[in-house]
This record gives structure tokens, sequence and C-alpha cells, in this order.
């Protein structure tokens, strides 16, 4: 088994004032191993965006911890180590329009780190460790001149991916990386992502809405709803065998290939049960977790015929 890459431990986001907090993270844990693909998965505003963000280090946060090879990143003080994390952990952004400088050729957007990072500083040598980047992600030579409006959202998602790797990271956060994306073009992005992760031996945090996708992409699956992660466990078990309503509503929600099928198929509605302080995670089969109080669990395993 490999060894943890990543863990989080009661990951705690809270924004607004303190007498009337809004709880977009309440208290989440969950680890990655090295060279795995963690899938977290939820609906707009269940927190699993900011939780990438938290995690990374765009937003401060209100309480928990971040173990990354074997230490808390939100401890380290020593510059020289900020930089190395720095270099470690990078993140792949959700909208390939808003997320590129648009007065930045491809070249200058994806060597802009190795300003900041003292790296490449031969201009021969630069050249070359940019046109691989391009060529790693699919694109070529000519396109490193070429600036972001001159880009397909595909192609300007590739680049984000070579930004992203231009430090040889060792884990990345993808951020619904595909969700603004053609669905003709999100299969591409996926198996590059999939193939990079095989080459350069990379652990993802793979942030989506859409469960199909993130099945295909990931070993194991994170469902979070409203701040808090309900269900987890490997990506087939939770595909095929789910245990919290509100994942197999999500499911329900996955559209399926066969037109007739999918018209017959009935979609579950998920009606929110009250939140108790008794609730917690719970582990009814191995590697399997779900959250929520003993009656609760015990309900939803004989829904489940488990």
């Amino acid at each position: 088994m490999n060894h943890k890459l990543l863990e989080v431990k009661n990951l705690t986001q809270y924004f607004g004032s303190p007498s009337n907090p809004i709880k977009a993270v309440d208290g989440i844990s969950f680890h990655i191993f090295e060279g795995e693909t963690l899938g977290l998965v939820g609906e707009s505003g269940s927190g699993k965006s900011t939780t990438g963000r938290s995690i990374i280090g765009l937003y401060n946060m209100t309480d928990g911890e971040v173990i990354f090879k074997g230490k808390n990143v939100h401890k380290i003080k020593s510059k020289k180590e900020q930089k190395q994390l720095k270099r470690e952990m990078q993140m792949i952004f959700q909208d390939p329009y808003a997320s590129l400088n648009p007065r930045m050729t491809a070249g200058e957007i994806i060597s802009e780190a190795f300003d900041i990072h003292g790296l490449y500083k031969n201009k021969k040598e630069r050249q070359e460790r940019i046109v691989s980047l391009l060529e790693a992600v699919g694109l070529n030579r000519e396109h490193m001149t070429r600036y972001p409006h001159e880009f397909s959202g595909g192609q300007r998602q590739r680049i984000g991916i070579a930004r992203a790797l231009s430090l040889n990271p060792s884990f990345i956060i993808a951020d619904e990386p595909i969700s603004a994306l053609d669905v003709s073009i999100q299969a591409q992005v996926v198996n590059l992502l999939k193939e990079l992760q095989e080459e350069r031996n990379l652990t993802y945090l793979f942030i989506a809405h859409d469960l199909s996708m993130v099945k295909y992409i990931s070993d194991r699956i994170a469902v979070m709803y409203r701040g808090k992660i309900v269900e987890l466990g490997d990506a087939e078990e939770i595909y095929h065998h789910p245990i919290h309503p509100y994942t197999k509503s999500l499911l329900s929600a996955v559209p399926l290939p066969d037109p007739i099928l999918e018209r017959k198929r009935k979609r579950i509605p998920y009606v929110q049960e009250e939140t108790s302080d008794f609730a917690s995670m719970h582990e009814p089969l191995p590697n399997h977790f779900v959250y929520g109080t003993d009656e609760q669990l015990n309900k939803w395993l004989k829904q489940a015929q488990l």
C-alpha cells in the first residue's frame, strides 16, 4: 500500500461574521495516497472548491490541519520550505478563460513560475522546457507565442495544465477542470490527466459535480453535501453500492447513454434529514465510510439491503 501523501484533519472553513458564520467546510477529514486520485464530488455550494483552495493555502483555514509529506503545511515558517511546498502542490482552475492572463503569451504563462523560483535562467534551456511542457499536454512549439484568445477552450485548459506541471509538482488539485468545456473535449482532457499521472507519478484531488467522469478518473470518491463529507469509499463501491441518500440522489441524476432507459428512469430527490450532534463517520463496510447517526445508518443499510 502506498503511503499517505496528504492528510486533512478536521478542515473547517467559515466565512462571514463569527456570530453568524457561513459554514462552507465543516470539520472534514480524509487522506490521499501517493499516486492515487481522490474524486471530491457534490453540487454547487457543497464546499468542494473551498476545500481545495483551503488545502493549497488560497484561504486561511478557520481550523484544522493539512499534513503534506508528514509536515503541517500551515506551520511551516521557513521561506525555503514554503517555496518548496508551492512547487510540490499546484492547482488547475475551473475556468480556462478567466485563469489565463490575456496579455501574456502561452509561453509566458507557463514560464511565469520559473522567474518566481529562479529556474531556467538560460534562455535556450528555458525555451526547451516550455516546448517540452507544451508537447506534454498535446500542443507544440508554435503555440508558445500565441495569446489565450487565439486558443479554443480545450487548448486553454491544456495551457493551464502545462502551467501546473511547470515546477514538477507531486500533488495537483484539479478544481472542476472540465466543467467549462464541451462534452466532446472533456474526455480528452481527463485522458490527458490520466496519462500525465502515470508518466509523472502524480497524485490528484479531482473536484467535480459530474459523478460519471469522477468515477472514470478516481480511485476513491468522497461525496460532499453542505460542508460535510457524507460518504467516502472506493470509486466502484460508491458508484454501485451507495448507502447515503444524498449519494443515491446524485447518482440518479447521472445521464444514461441509452435514451429509452433514460426516459424510464426515475430521479431520486434528496430530502435532507434533521442534522444531529450525534452524527459521525461510520465504517459499515471495509474502507466505505458514511456520515450520519446510528439510527440513520441502520435505516440506510436496510434500504441498501446490506
